[in-house]
C-alpha cells in the first residue's frame, strides 16, 4: 500500500514540474522584454477570443481587462513568472494585449527620461 501512495505522490510532483513547460509549448523565452513591473492591458475586449483561449491564457486575458503588472499576474493567478511572460507575449503578438512601455524602454531617449524625471519632481510629497 505504501508504494502505491508513494507512486501517486511522485506522479503528482512530476506533473507539477512538467505543467509550466506544457503551457508554453516548451518555450522559455518571451518575444517581448517583459519586466516584473511592466503593465499590460486589453485595448479592445473580445469575448469570443477569450472563449477560444486555453484556460491560463484566458485567465491572463480576463485579468488584464484592467491594467495589471506582470508580477501581479503571476501572484494573482499562481502561474510562474516565466510562463506569464511567454503567455502574455503570445497574446500581445495577436494584438489581444497591449504592453505599456516602461522607463527601461526609453533608456536611450534623453528627452523622454528628462520628462519622466520632471514628472517625478512635480509629484506631491
Amino acid at each position: 500500500m505504501s508504494t502505491e501512495n508513494g507512486s501517486a505522490h511522485h506522479k503528482k510532483m512530476r506533473s507539477k514540474r512538467i505543467r509550466p513547460y506544457a503551457l508554453t509549448g516548451g518555450r522559455t523565452k518571451a518575444r517581448y522584454d517583459l519586466l516584473v513591473e511592466t503593465l499590460i492591458s486589453v485595448p479592445h475586449y473580445d469575448p469570443s477570443l477569450s472563449d477560444s483561449l486555453m484556460p491560463e491564457s484566458r485567465m491572463l486575458y480576463e485579468r488584464a481587462r484592467t491594467r495589471v503588472s506582470i508580477a501581479e499576474l503571476s501572484v494573482l493567478l499562481t502561474i510562474p513568472l516565466g510562463v506569464v511572460r511567454v503567455l502574455v507575449s503570445d497574446l500581445a503578438a495577436q494584438g489581444a494585449i497591449y504592453i505599456h512601455p516602461t522607463a527601461h524602454a526609453y533608456q536611450h531617449d534623453r528627452n523622454v527620461l528628462e520628462r519622466i524625471l520632471d514628472g517625478l519632481k512635480r509629484l506631491p510629497v
